[in-house]
């Protein structure tokens, strides 16, 4: 006999409506969702069979498991994270990992992209949790991000100039198993001596990487920040706009034609700013972010008003942006002008979108995965009833 569960619940989000199914049950086997439906009409089941569990949650509300579409699950959050990570060796960085891993998935998180690792550490922890070794959420990896000679993140990816070192590149990430390419198509605050609005790669280079990614059907995501490098990275075909701090109403535009994705990443400028130098965040990072602070918000209201789809992602391992944390990305979402149902799909179903994993994950639909999270106070209502949720499910079994 299957492994079965049955969930009674006050209300159920299922990650794609806005409207709060009331009232429902799901019963789960094999960690899939079979069936929804009111509670008057509850098939019966014989619980007196060991295989059978009841989860009587008719009090509070259920909703898909959150999921992260910018990661880094070998950063910890350190203050000078690129000096900690070329300090570091690869074993404890894999420890770091597995422990970043284990954090997100307690915190909410059943399923994420990591958009950079140094030497293909991400890699290994994806085989080592897709053959149950380790525990965390379900992760999307990168291996190592492409970036021009001393260029954004220059530490640890992968150093390309011209289309054709850009195009081995992409073949050599894909030959170590990425999922997603990531490219830097502008320059970020947590290297030194590089302006967030400056071009860097360009479009024929980033587009080299797009077309390597795209051939095997997978997908592409660039850091951008400065206009010129989004529009070079959107014209190029790529999936998603990492961070789009400076995105004007043109480039807005050119997302909504071409269904491409902002991933805003809020948390990780917050957090810098937040900390500071006090905390030993180096000042050229401190200075950068509050210089662009203001304007990212702006450039997030222009890309909601034009209608551009937007995937929660929370840059998580940078600066005090701590694995574990990442649902507070949903309440500065809220903050920025979102409603609480907006931030929750952003978080659900259109980040599974994103990822191309919303055949089986981001909503609760019969057929998909049951991974979900237990909020005893009605989300929609305060998205920080949200951060208080009291229990996760993944693939239908409850995580400790």
């Amino acid at each position: 006999m299957k492994n079965s569960l049955l969930i009674t619940c006050k209300g159920l989000i299922d990650g794609k409506n806005k409207e709060i199914q009331e009232d429902v049950y799901l019963l789960v086997e094999e960690g899939i969702i079979r069936k929804i439906g009111p509670q008057g009409n509850i098939p019966h089941l014989d619980f007196s069979q060991g295989n059978m569990e009841l989860l009587d949650y008719r009090h509070g509300y259920i909703t898909p498991g959150m999921i992260d579409a910018h990661v880094h699950m070998t950063f910890s959050a350190e203050a000078d994270t690129m000096g900690t990570l070329t300090s570091k060796s690869n074993a404890s960085l894999a420890i770091d990992g597995m422990n970043n891993l284990k954090a997100t998935l307690s915190g909410g998180i059943t399923a994420i992209r990591d958009l950079g690792a140094p030497n293909y550490i991400d890699v290994d922890l994806r085989n080592a949790q897709v053959k149950g070794e380790i525990t965390g959420p379900k992760s999307l990896v990168s291996g190592k991000f492409i970036t021009m000679t001393g260029g954004h993140g220059w530490q640890i990816g992968h150093e390309c100039d011209g289309t054709q070192e850009v195009t081995k590149g992409a073949r050599e990430q894909l030959k170590h198993g990425a999922d997603v390419i990531k490219i830097m198509a502008t320059g970020g605050v947590l290297t030194p001596g590089v302006d967030p609005n400056s071009s860097q790669l360009s479009e024929t280079e980033i587009k080299a990487a797009v077309t390597e990614a795209h051939k095997v059907g997978k997908k592409t995501a660039p850091h951008a920040q400065g206009i010129y490098g989004i529009k070079n990275a959107i014209r190029a075909g790529i999936d998603s706009v990492e961070h789009g701090v400076y995105l004007d109403d043109e480039a807005a535009d050119m997302m909504v034609e071409q269904g491409t994705f902002l991933v805003p990443t809020f948390s990780a400028i917050y957090n810098i700013i937040k900390y500071g130098e006090k905390h030993g965040i180096p000042k050229f990072a401190v200075d950068k972010a509050k210089a662009i602070k203001d304007v990212h918000f702006e450039s997030f209201q222009k890309a909601r008003k034009k209608g551009v789809k937007i995937a929660m992602g929370t840059d998580a391992g940078t600066p005090f942006n701590r694995h574990g944390d990442n649902l507070f990305e949903l309440k500065l979402m809220v903050d920025m002008g979102m409603t609480s149902i907006e931030a929750i799909q952003s978080s659900t179903y259109e980040s599974a979108k994103l990822l191309g994993i919303d055949d089986f994950h981001g909503s609760l639909e019969v057929g998909k995965k049951a991974d979900f999270l237990l909020v005893k106070n009605n989300p929609l209502t305060d998205i920080q009833n949200l951060l208080a949720f009291e229990g996760i499910y993944q693939a239908g079994r409850k995580i400790d």
